[in-house]
């Protein structure tokens, strides 16, 4: 990793940002190029910052799976490198941050630590001092100049003490702004490694965890939740007519919407490519329903340009599909009903909500038994109700 073998003692270590900002950039951009020209995978953007990690931070876990796939003679498409990009570049970037704060905070650790020897050496020292003029003091037969060395002796030793102690003083706090810097650094880091880049929500590696912890609160708080999968339409020939570029525009301006409709207390994630998806804690399936569709009405009454040329994109619409959970659920069968109620949105003509069967009720219990009624012969007729 960047952090140790390529640094040396007491030298920070550099991030991948820094180090292409520096003399080792190109160095590290060329290795990075001939290594992906050496398994034939073509140097785009995203399979430039794969290897670039790879070889950054060799036993991270991002290189560890790009080096398994290679081995096993996978080839590394186009869907691949996104799926890896998706799942690891969000925590090797974390991971990094946590390696390079851990670095800061060993040195940082260790400043410390040989100001607090220091200062246990002088107080050592100023104790044995002060022992010593104690026993000299105890036996009375001080002259005058000898009183007179000994005091100047303590006052000395005593401003050394304090000077130490000014020294662990100063150092600390310098010290408690550093660790405060990093604490920042570090939220901020996880902040990133949790939120996609594309359309500044939350990411899917993010959205498992936290659908994960919301099924976990329904269940010892008995809230309901509601999970709503949405996808844009066609997205598919929108990239394929307009590239994309005009794509990424699509999904930045959906996601936007979709941000409004799922802001906090809701969860709101970009779950893959042209798909999204919102936890609703605490609300019913109707008014999820009605969410949704005001959202699906936003999107399809805006007319989107293309932002290279000014062309009209068409209408852009969206299907959407939820599901309340049912009690103790587990998290993959919610997702699972909701993907189903998207599917029978994109099948019934799409631009519409689908939502997935309630949740079934108990029936409750009759307070007591009917009788049933005789008949003029004394048989007892059948009891019949509504079907």
């Amino acid at each position: 990793m960047a952090t140790g073998k390529n640094s040396r003692p007491g030298q920070k270590a550099l991030n991948i940002e820094e180090r292409l900002r520096s003399e080792a950039g190109y160095p590290l951009g060329h290795a990075a190029l001939r290594g992906l020209e050496d398994v034939s995978v073509w140097p785009t953007v995203l399979n430039y910052e794969l290897w670039l990690h790879l070889l950054s931070y060799p036993e991270g876990t991002l290189a560890l799976e790009i080096k398994g796939l290679l081995a096993a003679g996978e080839p590394l498409t186009d869907a691949l490198a996104e799926d890896l990009g998706r799942a690891y570049l969000p925590k090797a970037k974390l991971e990094a941050e946590i390696s390079e704060a851990g670095s800061v905070l060993s040195e940082e650790l260790g400043a410390v630590a040989q100001v607090i020897a220091q200062v246990r050496d002088a107080t050592g020292e100023y104790g044995a001092e002060l022992q010593r003029a104690g026993a000299r003091l105890g036996d009375g037969r001080l002259d005058q100049r000898e009183l007179t060395t000994l005091v100047s002796g303590l006052s000395d030793s005593t401003e050394r003490a304090r000077s130490e102690n000014a020294a662990l003083e100063h150092r600390l706090a310098e010290s408690s702004v550093e660790l405060k810097k990093l604490r920042e650094a570090l939220a901020q880091a996880r902040q990133a490694a949790a939120t996609d880049g594309l359309s500044n929500l939350a990411n899917r590696r993010a959205f498992d965890e936290e659908l994960a912890r919301a099924c976990a609160v329904a269940d010892a708080d008995g809230r309901t939740l509601a999970l709503a999968m949405l996808d844009i339409d066609r997205f598919k020939t929108i990239n394929d007519t307009w590239g994309h570029q005009t794509g990424d525009q699509v999904i930045r301006y959906v996601a936007s919407v979709i941000s409004r409709v799922g802001a906090p207390p809701r969860f709101a994630a970009r779950f893959g490519g042209d798909e999204f998806a919102i936890l609703f804690g605490g609300e019913t399936g109707v008014e999820v329903d009605a969410l949704l569709n005001a959202a699906i009405r936003e999107v399809a009454a805006r007319r989107l340009n293309r932002r290279t040329t000014n062309e009209p994109l068409g209408e852009i619409t969206l299907s959407a599909g939820f599901a309340v959970r049912r009690p103790q659920e587990a998290p993959a069968a919610l997702l699972s009903r909701a993907d189903q109620a998207l599917y029978a949105s994109k099948g019934a003509g799409r631009n519409r909500v689908s939502g997935a069967a309630e949740p079934e009720r108990p029936r409750p219990v009759l307070a007591s038994l009917r009788m049933p009624s005789l008949g003029p012969l004394g048989i007892a007729r059948k009891v019949t109700g509504r079907r």
